[in-house]
C-alpha cells in the first residue's frame, strides 16, 4: 500500500503511533505490524522505514504518550506564579483537566495497561516516574504535600477507568482545594518530611 499522497514524514510517524495505539489497546501487544500498517494506511514496508521493528514502535508509543503528559503539564505552568510549588501545580491542573473526552481517557488507560507488560516498557515508566518524583520533590514544597496532592490528582485522573469520572464541578473544587494545599504548607497538616 503506497503512503498517503500529501503526507509528511511527521505526519506519517504520527498516524503509525496513533494507529499502533488504537490497534494494541483493542488487540493487545501481539497485534501485528501488518494491522498496525493497514490501519495507518501505509504499508509495511513503510512503517519499517520509521520504527525497524515492533520493539522500536512499541517503546516509540510509549515514550509518546510519557512526553505527551511531561508537555501538558508544562503548557500548564503558570507564567506569572514564581512561587514554590509552580510545578507542582501545573501538574495538578492538568491531571484534572475536565476538557478530556471519558472515553478518550479510558482508551489511553487501556493502551498504557497493555504497555506495562512489557518489561522495557515498565522500565521507561519507572525511569519516568523517577524524574517526575525529583522534579516535584525539588519543587519547593515540603515532600508531604506534594506526595498527597499528586497522589489525589493521580487518583482522580484515573476514575474514569472504573467508568465514573469525577464531576466537571467536582473536578474543579478538588483542582482548587488541591491548589490551595500548595499554597499553603500551615493549614495543619504535618509538617514531618
Amino acid at each position: 500500500m503506497p503512503r498517503k499522497a500529501g503526507r509528511s514524514p511527521e505526519e506519517t510517524r504520527r498516524a503509525l503511533l496513533d494507529a499502533a495505539g488504537t490497534v494494541i489497546r483493542t488487540r493487545g501487544v501481539p497485534a501485528s505490524l501488518d494491522d498496525i500498517a493497514k490501519a495507518a494506511g501505509v504499508s509495511k514496508g513503510g512503517l519499517l522505514y520509521h520504527f525497524p521493528a515492533k520493539d522500536a514502535l512499541v517503546r516509540a508509543l510509549a515514550q509518546d504518550i510519557l512526553d505527551t503528559f511531561r508537555a501538558e503539564v508544562l503548557a500548564a505552568l503558570d507564567p506569572e506564579d514564581t512561587r514554590a510549588g509552580r510545578l507542582t501545580r501545573a501538574y495538578i491542573r492538568a491531571s484534572l483537566d475536565t476538557s478530556y473526552d471519558e472515553v478518550a481517557v479510558r482508551e489511553n488507560i487501556a493502551l498504557i495497561a497493555q504497555l506495562i507488560s512489557i518489561p522495557e516498557i515498565a522500565a521507561l515508566a519507572r525511569a519516568d516516574a523517577e524524574r517526575w518524583d525529583r522534579d516535584l520533590h525539588d519543587d519547593g514544597l515540603p515532600d508531604h504535600v506534594v506526595t498527597l496532592v499528586v497522589a489525589a490528582a493521580d487518583g482522580a485522573s484515573t476514575a474514569p477507568l472504573w467508568g465514573v469520572g469525577l464531576a466537571v464541578a467536582a473536578a474543579r473544587r478538588l483542582e482548587q482545594q488541591l491548589l490551595d494545599l500548595t499554597s499553603d504548607t500551615t493549614d495543619g497538616l504535618s509538617t514531618r518530611n
